[in-house]
């Protein structure tokens, strides 16, 4: 927790966030956990958005939860499916974040901003492209606001998936997820397992540079920072960055786009 809000703090100095996003287990597994995040990370007025998900959860645990959110003060929520638990066990009401959007908006009228997540190289799940788009255009009518993207190094994928809404007529705001390069055997396990491509020509560089940190580093960031240039320039409505509770390299995105 103290290693939290110390980079909640450099954040808050450098770039100054629109909101904070704290994660939720599988399956509900760390409830607590985040709700005594959200808590503390408030304390200093900080703008928070817990995940909220639906996998694991029965109607009356998310109705607890919201009454315990909008105690807090809490305004905006990134609702989710969320990831089953490795043993599968527990009891969930709801089968789809589409579900749980719903019932929020029924529950709780337009108190909660809700973010929901977009997927522009297809969730892992999926058995086709279209059937993840529809799965989106559900969300989105069911009552989602905006939504933040699974990260990416391919711009094309991006702005593919917001011709695809525009044509669809849903016009959410769709901010594009950035996820900082700073070590190569967890982007690539990470990315393997939730989807995210990684363009054959980083990866190899990605490789070349295992053992050189600063070399790796350097290149990550050179990257990133074109990859958040080119969509900023292209019209995305801002940058969800996930920081992994760290602040260096987000931070030194950030100062590189401003310089």
């Amino acid at each position: 927790m103290e290693k939290l809000l110390a980079v909640r703090d450099q954040l808050d100095e450098g770039l100054q966030p629109a909101f904070y996003s704290v994660t939720f287990g599988a399956g509900g597994t760390s409830r607590e956990r985040t709700l005594h995040a959200v808590d503390r990370l408030r304390e200093d007025r900080a703008a928070v958005a817990p995940h909220i998900s639906c996998i694991g959860s029965t109607r009356d645990q998310i109705r607890q939860l919201l009454e315990r959110y909008i105690s807090m003060g809490i305004t905006r929520l990134v609702t989710l499916r969320g990831d089953l638990p490795e043993d599968a066990s527990g009891t969930s009401d709801f089968l789809h974040a589409n579900e749980l959007i719903e019932f929020i908006r029924d529950e709780t009228g337009d108190h909660f901003h809700l973010e929901v997540a977009a997927y522009p190289e297809y969730h892992p799940e999926s058995p086709t492209p279209e059937s993840d788009f529809e799965y989106f255009r559900r969300k989105i009518e069911a009552g989602a606001d905006s939504a933040i993207t699974q990260y990416f190094y391919n711009i094309d994928a991006y702005l593919h998936f917001i011709d695809k809404c525009s044509k669809a007529r849903l016009d959410a705001p769709v901010v594009p997820g950035i996820m900082p390069i700073t070590n190569y055997r967890g982007l690539v396990r990470f990315s393997d397992n939730c989807g995210a491509d990684i363009p054959r020509w980083i990866r190899k560089q990605l490789e070349a540079y295992e053992d050189d940190v600063d070399s790796l580093l350097a290149f990550g960031m050179d990257v990133v920072t074109s990859l958040c240039e080119r969509l900023l320039e292209s019209g995305a409505p801002g940058l969800h960055f996930y920081t992994m509770n760290q602040s260096q390299a987000t931070l030194e995105i950030w100062r590189r786009l401003n310089s």
